[in-house]
């Protein structure tokens, strides 16, 4: 099979292809002949020999893949081979074919293609679990999503809006902040041009947001804490801004705050199925009519071009996701 590869971290340009032998399904493994693979920061920080895979994973980028069941290894019984599905990896997708637990697999939705759905499992398994079980965002509530315009946060910012609660968000430009708008956003937050705590407290009339969900986070941290109402939840899920942060403590006993912080790769095969389980009973039935929670796909780019994707990613010029295919 041909996957995408480096010899030795650097920039984009050091991603080209290869080739080697397919793996095969394990006991209650999959293999999924891929069509289409999910570009991610993930990917960007391993490239960059800054994320190194956990013990047991593959070595080859990729977290998300959408294609067909290839084949079932013993103990499989949720799929069958010819099932058109994607599926949260824990590496390996930048590749032909891919291996991965049955319980990480959904089916493609209803009037979604494979590029389409490619674009879901990594961001709907981290938006799910942090903005619902551990952010317990509510209909009604204020959530306030950092970086509205990446795959994470475009997600974030129609979960949200499919269960009723009410979303602002920051972005980079006028042009993305336009974006957002169309995205249903109350409030787009020009952070460049503008104090994103001093704009929240405007529009909630200083009540304050109910959760944040920090793609960030360093010294947003604490400006999260000034930006939330008592009560409030902040999950941070990054750390481009800075690994360490300051924390007003006065200031987060008075509100009563709660802040988390949340990985996804390292989790057992158990949890991520957990996860898959209440997408697919809570998020899966609304994707096919493509309202509030439609496909947002930046752009395509070919294995061939994988250090294209890669730079398109870190110019952080992208709306929605980026995604690769074998040809």
């Amino acid at each position: 099979m041909k996957y995408v590869t480096y010899d030795r971290p650097g920039d984009p340009d050091v991603l080209h292809v290869a080739e080697s032998s397919a793996p095969e399904p394990k006991s209650g493994e999959v293999t999924i002949a891929v069509e289409a693979a999910g570009v991610s920061r993930a990917d960007s920080l391993q490239r960059r020999g800054l994320y190194p895979p956990p013990p047991g994973a593959s070595t080859i980028l990729g977290l998300e893949v959408a294609g067909t069941i290839a084949r079932a290894g013993d103990g499989v019984t949720q799929w069958h081979a010819g099932d058109r599905v994607c599926a949260l990896v824990n590496g390996g997708g930048y590749a032909e074919v891919v291996a991965v637990a049955q319980g990480q697999v959904l089916a493609i939705p209803d009037g979604w293609c494979s590029v389409e759905a490619a674009t879901l499992p990594e961001n709907a398994f981290t938006v799910y679990d942090n903005l619902f079980t551990r952010g317990r965002l509510q209909a009604g509530e204020i959530v306030l999503v950092h970086g509205g315009t990446s795959g994470i946060g475009s997600t974030a910012i129609m979960f949200a809006r499919a269960f009723g609660a009410r979303v602002v968000s920051t972005a980079g430009t006028a042009e993305k902040c336009a974006f957002l708008e169309h995205l249903g956003v109350e409030r787009a937050i020009d952070y460049r041009t503008l104090d994103f705590v001093a704009a929240v407290n405007e529009h909630t009339q200083k009540r304050g947001v109910d959760v944040v969900l920090d793609i960030v986070g360093g010294d947003y941290l604490n400006r999260d804490l000034a930006a939330i109402a008592h009560d409030g939840r902040i999950v941070c899920l990054a750390t481009t801004r800075g690994r360490e942060a300051t924390i007003d403590l006065g200031m987060m006993l008075s509100k009563r705050a709660t802040i988390m912080g949340s990985s996804l790769r390292p989790r057992t095969a158990e949890q991520k199925a957990a996860i898959a389980r209440e997408l697919g009973a809570k998020i899966w039935p609304l994707l096919p009519k493509r309202d509030p929670i439609v496909p947002l796909v930046d752009s395509v780019f070919t294995f061939e071009n994988a250090a294209g994707a890669h730079a398109r990613l870190e110019s952080s010029e992208h709306k929605g996701k980026i995604v690769i295919t074998p040809d």
